[in-house]
């Protein structure tokens, strides 16, 4: 393929990228998404064949972007990455966003990806002796993809509540200290809560 021809497809997916993002795939059309990218309808179809195709490929460019940063950086630390290069993030962040909110195949896949990356620095850490071990490292590699998510994707209420307009590195620098306080600490004082529910666990899990 030549060389002017990848750059075509390259503004096209980028440009659809933004639109899925902004207004969501339904009401996103191909026409939008040419004049976006500053070419065709007809060439969008003939290099991804309809907007299902481009979907596709667009979906695919996103997981792979955030899943290498992830695994790149430890998805642990996905919030220091977002703070060295926010606007690297941003429309992939706002894709995932509105693909997750859409509950697309593309939010399950980055989900079970990203859950498998936090699964396996939480071992890699505890075999190293960086992490303690838990007793479901399935559910707290949820967790800390829970969190990740929920604060790389925060509404502007949140974000407010801060005292800052929209979420960014402002925000980040806020949360950096206190979210690694709670990872590196914990919360509370003594085991009590964690006696108390796991007791319940017992209980319920009983015949």
């Amino acid at each position: 393929m030549r060389t002017a021809d990848l750059t075509a497809t390259a503004r096209i997916r980028n440009a659809a990228i933004e639109l899925f993002a902004r207004d969501g795939f339904q009401k996103t059309n191909v026409r939008a998404i040419a004049a976006a990218a500053g070419v065709s309808p007809a060439l969008v179809i003939h290099h991804f064949g309809s907007k299902d195709g481009l979907r596709a490929v667009c979906d695919e460019y996103v997981l792979e972007v955030l899943t290498s940063r992830a695994r790149a950086a430890g998805t642990s630390d996905l919030l220091g990455e977002y703070l060295a290069d926010p606007d690297g993030y941003r429309s992939q962040l706002q894709y995932m966003n509105r693909a997750l909110a859409e509950d697309s195949p593309a939010a399950q896949s980055f989900v079970e990806r990203i859950v498998g990356e936090a699964e396996a620095v939480h071992q890699a850490g505890v075999a190293a002796g960086a992490m303690r071990e838990s007793s479901d490292p399935r559910a707290l590699a949820v967790l800390n993809v829970l969190v990740s998510l929920a604060t790389l994707t925060m509404p502007p209420a949140l974000a407010r509540a801060l005292g800052q307009d929209e979420f960014g590195p402002a925000v980040l620098r806020r949360l950096a200290v206190p979210t690694l306080e709670l990872y590196t600490y914990g919360l509370y004082t003594d085991d009590t809560a964690l006696r108390a529910a796991t007791a319940a666990d017992e209980e319920m899990s009983e015949p």
